[in-house]
């Protein structure tokens, strides 16, 4: 009887996470930056709204 198949199935099971764990939080440090910079544009255009109706 020969286990290859198990070990193969277990090194690609061990690559996916492996894998999953060097991207995820690089996906959500991504996220994260992009909603920081979508806020701090909400913000900017706020705050220069009421200058705008002034003239």
């Amino acid at each position: 009887m020969s286990y290859l198949e198990y070990v193969i199935g277990a090194y690609a099971v061990f690559a996916i996470v492996l894998g999953w764990d060097f991207l995820a939080p690089r996906l959500q440090v991504r996220r994260e930056l992009r909603a920081v910079r979508q806020r701090v544009a909400r913000d900017a255009r706020r705050s220069a709204a009421p200058a705008d109706l002034e003239r």
